[in-house]
Parts: C-alpha cells; structure tokens; sequence
C-alpha cells in the first residue's frame, strides 16, 4: 500500500517531468556543441546586462584589489624546518608554492623561496593548471605528491616532486588524472586510488580500488590490495606516520556519513569494529571516534555527539574501553578537534559561538580539561602547528566586522603570539552584529545572525541578503569577508548568515533530521528566517534576497519556488536543480545517504515536492533570479544550473545565467576570476534590491 500511495503522489504532482519529457536534456552534454552554443549565447547577454550598471566596474575594481593584496594572511603548514604555503596574485595568477622559516614569517615581509610556479608551468605545458595540494613524507619531507587540476576540477593529475631540487622527479610516480586518494608508505611505495580502467570506478564516480604501486612500477602491474562495491560511494587509503611507526588505513565509504575502516596488520586487513556512522582517525597510536548515533558498547552507552578515545592496539584486541573526552549539551557542539604531542584541543560550538579547551592526561592516567581564555563571540580555528614535536598551534580568530588575525599559540597557556592579521578592507564603523531565532514550521528555535548598520531603521526598508547552506553537517559560523563588506554592507546592505537544520551547529541531530524525508525542514527554516526578518521590519519581500551555493543552491530554489512572496531576488551558484537525475550526474549518487533515491517510489515521494526543475510552474510571481556555474565543475554537473535556466527562460521569468568556463566547484581559480565572480553577484543584487 505504501508504494502504491507513493507512485499515486509522484503521477498526481502537477510540475513532474518524466526523464523521457526532458525538453533540456542536451544541456547535460557539457562540452557538447550544442550545450556551449546555448552557454555562450547566455554569457553574451549576461554578461554586459551586469557589466554595464553603474557600480559593477568601481565594483570589480576593489574586490580585484583585495584578492591580489599582499596584506592577505599567507596560511601555512609546516614540513620539516619550514612553513609552506600557496599564494595567488597579480602577477603570479595561477600560483607560486612556496616557502619560509618562522623566523621570516614573523616580519612583516616574510622573504620567501619559490617551490613550484604554476604560471610557469602552465605557460610550458599549455595548460591552465590549478594547485589541489600536496602529501609531502614524513619525517624528512623530501619528496612531496603534488596534485594538479585542468581547470579547478576535482580530478587531478599527481606528480612526485622533489622539495631539494624543487622540482618533477623524473621518472618519478605519476597518476593520471582522476579522482581519488594517494598516500605515501614509503620513499619507495605509495597507495594509489584511481580510475584504473573500465570497471574500476563507482557510479558516484570514484575509484573502487586501491592499489599498492612500488617506485618503477606500471599503475597496470600494481596489485589491488583493497576494493568496494560499483555501488559504493569509493575506496580510500590513508597512511598516518609517526617517528617510529605507521598506520595503513584502508576505508570504504559507502554512503553519506557511512563508511568502514580497514587496518593494515602484519600484511592483512582488520577491520575497525565500530558503527559505519561514526567518523573515526588515528593519530600517534590513538584511535579517535566521533559518534553521530548513541552507541551502546558492553554495556556501557555512549551518546551520539561525543568525542571517544582508545589505544589502537588496544582497541583491535579487544582489551580496553573507550575514553570519553567529550560530550554535548543542548546547544553545545564539538566542531573540531586538533591532537597535539601531549594534549588534544577542543573547538567547541556554544550556541554557534567558538571556545577552546585542552584535554590533557594527568599523571593518574585520567584525562584533565582547562578551559583557553580566547575571544569570546568570535569564530576561532586552530591548526596543529607540529603535532609530533609540540604543543603549539595556530589559531585564527575572525568575525563578521573584525579581521581574521592569526596567533600562534601553546598548550597550557593563554599567552599568545600574533603572527598576521588583515587589515580593515571595509569600514566597519558603525555596524552592528546581533543573534536571533526564528520559529519554524514545527517549532524549533532557527539561529541566525545579523549584520546591519546600527542605525539602521526597522522600516522594512533596508535591503538584505540572507545567505543560507543546510546540508552535510557543515556549520555556518561567523567570517571577516571584504566581500560581503565591500560589496553589501558598504552600501547600506543588511547580511544575514542562518542555521539551518541539515548544517552541524548542533551535532548530528541537527543535520540527521533534515535528511532524506526531513530535507523540508531545511526549506521551512530558511522560510521562517526570512519571515522574522519580515516581521522584525529588518526588511520587507521586496528588499530581501537569498544566496546559496551547491547545497545552498538547492536550498534557495527549493525555498523560492514554494514561498516565492518572500523574496525579491535569489542566487544561487553551482546549485543541485535536477534532483531526479541528480544521482545520475557525477558524483550525485554519492549524496543519496544526504537526498534520498529518486529512482526509488517511496524517496521519489518526498523528493519530488522539492525538487526545483520538476516543480518550476508557469504564471507564478517568482522572484528576479540569477544562476551561476563552472562548466569545470566535476562535482555538481553544470547541466542543473543550464536545465533550469533554461526552464525559467522558457516560462518567461526573469531569469540571469552565467557560466564561467574554469573554476571547479567554486568561484573561479585566479583571483581575477573570483573577483569577477562577486562582482558579478553583488552587482545582480544591488540591481534588483536596491
């Protein structure tokens, strides 16, 4: 009865497309003549529409100003006895890694050493290359694994590199490009992960197998030491080194937050016996967990959201029980943790604002807390400094109005050093940062912040954009963006960041009740946000836009179609449109933990009343809107972003597309491109809300 009732809801929805109906399903053919064709027809009309209103060129101007500025903080890492990191300007547009000591980076103009200019590079291979990082071998970091991508694509190319000579080990390892993982055993061995072949990738599109790959060795002659079903998200390896050891770590993912761990012991396979929904990693002979479900282990309950710990060795021998270092409260999260050489530091999330504290073992074998005196109402983001060797880390700390600035700071102390720090790209005297709630449809309290002038009138007067995510555990904290400075808020804009179920503000459950048949909810709490906004006289529907990007584009649609009086103009950038197809398009199929299977009755049920491209109708008073993405973008399939332009182009609504033809799952691989690409934004919401 339940399949009948969902196959009567599917044929009875007044906006379904049966795939076979498709009118624009040629625009998923992405370097296609006929695609391109219509994609630089719409760029040719899109493109001097924005470019030729009064404020785009001063516009432009100043974000390519701040994303070529060399006040910008170089952020580093640290291998061996110096700090690398990967800069972009001007002059070098594509990218110089390069490195220092600290002793340099603590001037205010560092003198650094050129590793690898992709400038160059491409300039030699006639290429547009894009830096995707680098997996350097420990301890003596002298040879590296450099990842490079076409175009800013999740693919890449990976090459050895030699850090003394800077530069391509001739002869050296070398994989295709592909998506997939790489990692280092030994100077002579790494684990590789690729598409290998016909056969050797999932339906989402990463590599089923992993092979181990000796110095010299053809890719085709290395043995698979580890494969997952076509039906898995993929399979991948990881090595984590220490001074005297390893841990060869082989993990299938099978479906959003769902995997299992494989440890390499003694030439075989063990597997991890934990819960597939847990997020586990090792580290100097710890076994770290991070439950998302409550866990009952013998006899002893753990709940979900806590932070366990154990000795591996221990652990896979069935002689020790975990170690609770953690656990949540109402409104209290872990959002990250950073293991050190003798302490393991906490980032928490009180009420989506930042606090550190340090977990240390005391001399009793018991684990001790201190709580770090760090700003307060501030986003903060620690990073191991060298894990192995110290208890220094870095910390940035940032908010809506306050520049990023970064410390370095040590265990067991509140004293910290500042190291970099932005400067002022936007005049924030004046503005106001406060927190509020709105209620959505089912009564849970929705968090939001919002940035306004404080004199700023409750006349419903004031234009806003109220930028919103909901999906995958990710949290939406609070940032120091030029951008939105620049481009909103230094023209009387009010910025409003939400959040919303399906983000990881509140631990698991936030995001496990708008998953599959909860994603609604995500769309019922932007909703209600902006009815608060509305109803607080912050702004009225038609001074309000929305913005959201690749989930977030999802969201927005979604949200727009269904309470289109709300809103005045949306955006939304490398957006989910399709989501009858989207399991279809690259890596879509990955996400169905997140959606839901479309080809299944009883998911397509619930799906199907939010999907944007199958519920756009004719003659309704939508919003003006603008949608935006890479015909690089590998991950989310452009071909959503085309469709429903297209659509909406169709139905005679007021529509803007733009495509820019690099850029990956982003806003471009140069800062001219990204500049270019808020400019571009900001410019389309001045126009229409202002």
């Amino acid at each position: 009865m339940k399949r009948f009732l969902a196959a009567l809801a599917m044929t009875l929805s007044t906006a379904a497309l049966a795939e076979t109906d498709d009118p624009f399903l040629w625009l998923e053919d992405v370097g296609g003549q006929k695609a391109m064709a219509w994609v630089n027809g719409q760029n040719a009309k899109s493109r001097p529409a924005i470019e030729g209103e009064r404020g785009f060129k001063p516009l432009l101007d100043k974000f390519t100003e701040i994303a070529n500025s060399r006040e910008r903080i170089p952020a580093v890492s640290k291998l061996g006895d110096h700090l690398y990191n990967f800069w972009q300007d001007a002059k070098s547009p594509r990218g110089l890694w390069r490195r220092t000591t600290l002793a340099e980076y603590r001037k205010a103009e560092p003198d650094w050493e050129t590793v690898l200019d992709l400038d160059l590079l491409s300039a030699l291979e006639k290429e547009q290359w894009a830096w995707k990082g680098a997996t350097c071998l420990y301890p003596k970091y002298e040879r590296c694994l450099v990842s490079l991508s076409r175009g800013g694509g999740d693919a890449v190319e990976i090459r050895e590199f030699d850090l003394a000579k800077k530069a391509f080990v001739e002869g050296g390892f070398r994989l295709p490009e592909s998506k997939g993982g790489v990692a280092w055993i030994d100077h002579d061995t790494i684990y590789a992960s690729r598409d290998f072949g016909p056969g050797t990738m999932t339906r989402s599109g990463y590599p089923r197998g992993v092979k181990r790959v000796k110095r010299g060795q053809a890719i085709a002659d290395a043995p698979v030491v580890f494969e997952v079903s076509a039906e898995d998200v993929g399979a991948w390896p990881s090595v984590t080194h220490e001074k005297d050891s390893r841990v060869e770590i082989m993990t299938r993912v099978i479906s959003t937050r769902r995997s299992e761990g494989f440890v390499v012991r003694e030439g075989k396979l063990v597997k991890l016996e934990l819960p597939e929904t847990v997020n586990a990693s090792v580290n100097a002979g710890t076994l770290f967990v991070r439950l998302r479900e409550d866990w009952m282990l013998s006899g002893t309950q753990y709940r979900a959201g806590e932070l366990l710990a154990i000795d591996l060795a221990k652990f896979l021998d069935g002689g020790a029980a975990f170690e609770v270092l953690f656990t949540p409260g109402p409104r209290l999260f872990l959002d990250a943790f950073v293991p050190m050489k003798s302490m393991v530091l906490l980032d928490l999330l009180d009420n989506v604002s930042s606090r550190l504290v340090e977990m240390r073992r005391g001399e009793d074998g018991k684990w001790t807390r201190r709580a770090v005196d760090a700003p307060a109402l501030a986003n903060l983001n620690a990073l191991a400094y060298d894990r192995r060797e110290s208890d220094e880390y870095f910390l940035f700390v940032t908010g809506f109005t306050t520049p990023t600035t970064l410390y370095l700071g040590k265990g067991g102390a509140d004293e910290r050093e500042k190291l970099k720090g932005l400067p002022h790209f936007f005049d924030a005297t004046g503005i106001a940062v406060t927190q509020h709630e709105a209620t959505s449809k089912d009564g849970t309290k929705i968090p939001y912040f919002e940035v306004k002038r404080r004199d700023a009138k409750a006349d419903g007067k004031n234009p806003t954009i109220l930028y919103g995510y909901g999906g995958f555990e990710v949290s939406q904290v609070p940032t120091y963006s030029a951008f939105v400075g620049n481009g909103w808020l230094a023209k009387g804009g009010v910025w409003v960041l939400s959040n919303l179920r399906g983000g990881g503000e509140f631990g698991p459950a936030w995001n496990q009740v708008a998953r599959r048949e909860g994603r609604q909810k995500t769309h019922d709490d932007l909703a209600a946000v902006a009815e608060d906004l509305i109803r607080r006289k912050t702004t009225s529907p038609e001074k309000l836009g929305i913005l959201g990007g690749s989930q977030g584009g999802l969201l927005v649609s979604a949200t727009m179609l269904q309470r289109p009086e709300l809103f005045g103009a949306v955006v939304a950038t490398v957006p989910l449109m399709d989501m009858k197809r989207y399991h279809k398009l690259l890596a879509g199929h990955s996400w169905m933990g997140e959606y839901g299977d479309p080809d299944n009755p009883t998911d397509w049920a619930f799906i199907s009343k939010y999907s944007p491209y199958q519920n756009l109708l004719r003659g309704r008073p939508y919003p003006k809107m603008l949608i935006t993405t890479s015909t690089r973008d590998d991950r989310v399939h452009p071909g959503h972003a085309r469709k429903m332009a297209a659509r909406m182009q169709q139905f005679g609504y007021d529509t803007t597309y733009f495509e820019y033809t690099e850029g990956g799952h982003g806003s471009g691989t140069t800062p001219a491109q990204t500049a270019y690409t808020w400019s571009f934004i900001y410019t389309f919401f001045q126009k229409s809300l202002m």
